[in-house]
């Protein structure tokens, strides 16, 4: 995989101590690749990613990895915040919802790809800290959406899909999602919301029917494996 050099000036130190252990994906929500890259890299605008995947296929590698980039905010995963100093995360070009939101072309998913497994051969990051940007901070972002294709990720070793569960009953939803890494001080809706943009797309109503539920169960049996 050949990648290209495109330094952006927006990244800082991680903390001390602080190893990489998350891998958070996103969609660039710009009108271009171009856009978006020039925004990645302007000073002014103070955001980054440590990389980008345009929809031909070439990727962009904006901050070294060993480097904060500031690409999740905000952010929150099973108990911990502010993931950016624990993360590595990657811009995957697509106009996103606001810009006439499209499904992700096989040349770019192939790239992704590649570079998501040369990501995890060398850093420790389990399956379950695979994430949405979506997932990180469910009240702000949907990104990379519905039409990622995250269970054909997960077919090749890159984050997790459910195994098929009972479905618990639904009162027991808001605890699941708890479980899994949501934060819980959120309206339940927009939880059920971001679980269902990753784990269960053909159904994004923020509705705990049985078949999310029983998603939820079953991804959350993989992560506690």
């Amino acid at each position: 995989m050949r990648i290209h050099d495109h330094p952006s000036p927006n990244h800082d130190a991680r903390p001390e101590g602080a190893a990489v252990d998350m891998l958070v994906l996103h969609y660039t929500g710009m009108r271009s690749g171009a856009e978006a890259l020039a925004r990645l890299c302007d000073p002014a605008a103070q955001v980054s990613a440590h990389y980008l995947v345009e929809e031909d296929g070439t990727v962009f590698r904006l901050v070294p990895e060993h480097r904060r980039a500031r690409h999740a905010g905000v952010s929150h995963w099973r108990g911990r915040e502010g993931l950016n100093a624990c993360s590595i995360g990657i811009e995957v070009v697509n106009p996103g919802h606001q810009w006439g939101y499209r499904p992700f072309p096989a040349l770019q998913m192939g790239a992704l790809a590649e570079l998501c497994l040369d990501i995890l051969a060398r850093h420790p990051i389990p399956p379950r800290h695979v994430l949405a940007h979506s997932d990180v901070a469910p009240d702000r972002k949907r990104d990379p959406g519905e039409l990622f294709d995250w269970q054909g990720l997960a077919a090749l070793g890159i984050g997790l899909w459910p195994a098929p569960a009972a479905p618990p009953p639904e009162e027991e939803t808001t605890t699941l999602l708890g479980r899994i890494g949501y934060r819980t001080d959120l309206p339940r809706a927009t939880l059920v919301t971001a679980f269902q943009r990753h784990w269960r797309p053909e159904r994004v109503d923020g509705l705990a029917d049985a078949e999310t539920r029983a998603r939820m169960a079953g991804l959350l049996a993989l992560m506690e494996a």
